[in-house]
Order: C-alpha cells, then structure tokens, then sequence
C-alpha cells in the first residue's frame, strides 16, 4: 500500500488529507471514506488502508480542518471522561451540509490523478461520517455509485440538514448498518430513513447487527467486535466491488 499526505483547497480552508492506494502501476475505483467524531488518528488510517489493499484509491480527509489542530483522540479516554466537552467542539464545525460542500474539492482532487479507474466514487462513512456519506453522495449524484454508512447517527432528525431529507437526490446504491442498541439510531429513526429511501426509490439494503454496539467497526472503540466488524468490511467490499468496477 502506497500513502501519501496533502492538503486539500476548499470553500473554506485548508483540510489535511491521506490518500492511500495499491502497490504499483494501474487504475482502480475510488472511495471517499469519511471517519468518526474521533476524527484522524491511527484506527482511521488502518480502516481506510484496508480498503486500499483491497484494492480502492482511499481519500481520508480530515473532517475537523475548520477547528484548527487536535489530538490525535484516544476514544477509551474520551469515553473515559466528558465526551461532549472534548468532541463537541470538533464536532461543531463540520455537518451533513459542510461535509458535502467539501466533498466538490475531494472529487476534484480525485479527478486530476492518473490512477483511477472511472468518475464512479464510493463513499463510506461511520458514525458522524455515516451521515455525511450519504449526503455528500446525495448532493453528488452524477459522482457516486455506492454508498456505505456503519453505525450511523441522526440519520433521520427533524434537522434542515438530516442526511433523510437528501436521499431523493441519491443514484448510489446504499448500505445501512446498524446495531440493535443505538441511541443515535433507534428505530423509529432507522424506520424513518427507510421510509424516505422507499419513497425515493433508492436501491438499498439495510441490515441490523444484533448484539453489536455503536462503534462496532472501529478498532480502538471500546465497543469494537471482531466478528461484526469482520461481517460489515466483507458487506462494503460487496457492494463496491459490485458497483465501482464494471
């Protein structure tokens, strides 16, 4: 795996970005992968490096560039202590909307390398970038043909910006992963997003991970499981490899 570091030009500043990609000469499909409130730490570059091996072109920016520098965040002692404290002020400055406004400068990066396969981008996302997944993939619809989103939250919120009020724009196929015990999306939650997903008629398939937590896929979560994290990577490599090479 090959990794490189650059700054991205957006509407609103300079944000901080890791693109990884496969050993060698060729062109492969894109993903942009956006992370979690942790935002950019070790566990977010071995997720996104895993895909890369796999075989994707990986661009992980750093969500929080408008706070200025952080950490890098351990969650077992954000947890640990005032979560809201410590993340909330990372948190305030990006959102659903700012997250796909950034996503303009993502693609025109992507679009100026050599290396990628086609205009189709993959989007993935967990936690807070679960929503921003979905909406930049919606506000972008000529751009992207598969979106993944683990462990969402407010997917579905009486929010301007709730990620559901977008999804009449999505031509993506969708994935939703869930735990069965998440109070960032209980299931009235999951049902109103289904709802609107129905009603747009998007292709989509959402799934619930029974006895997961909410965080399950990240590896340094105190909530991290082996075996549902195991399940949710074979999951998002199905749907990209389905609509990202052909």
């Amino acid at each position: 795996m090959h990794t490189e570091q650059l700054t991205l030009r957006t509407a609103d500043g300079e944000c901080p970005a890791y693109v990884m990609s496969p050993e060698g000469r060729g062109r492969w499909p894109a993903i942009i992968f956006y992370g979690d409130a942790g935002g950019i730490r070790p566990a977010m570059l071995e997720m996104a490096g895993g895909l890369a091996d796999a075989g994707y072109v990986v661009l992980l920016p750093d969500l929080f560039y408008r706070f200025g520098s952080y950490g890098p965040l351990v969650p077992r002692e954000v947890f640990a202590g005032d979560v809201g404290a410590i993340l909330g002020p990372l948190m305030a400055t990006t959102g659903v909307d700012k997250a796909s406004a950034d996503t303009d400068a993502f693609l025109a990066y992507l679009s100026t390398r050599d290396d990628i396969l086609s205009i189709k981008t993959g989007a993935i996302g967990f936690c807070m970038g679960g929503g921003f997944a979905i909406g930049s993939a919606a506000t972008h619809s000529e751009r992207f043909a598969a979106v993944a989103s683990f462990h969402g939250g407010n997917l579905a919120t009486d929010a301007p910006t709730s990620p559901h009020r977008l999804v009449p724009g999505l031509a993506a196929q969708v994935y939703i992963a869930s735990a069965d015990n998440d109070e960032t999306y209980p299931p009235a939650m999951a049902a109103r997003l289904e709802d609107s997903l129905e009603k747009a008629g998007v292709q989509y398939r959402a799934e619930v991970y029974h006895d997961a937590l909410h965080g399950w896929m990240v590896p340094d979560f105190p909530t991290y499981d082996l075996t549902a994290a195991e399940r949710g990577w074979q999951a998002a490599l199905a749907l990209f490899e389905r609509t990202l090479r052909d």
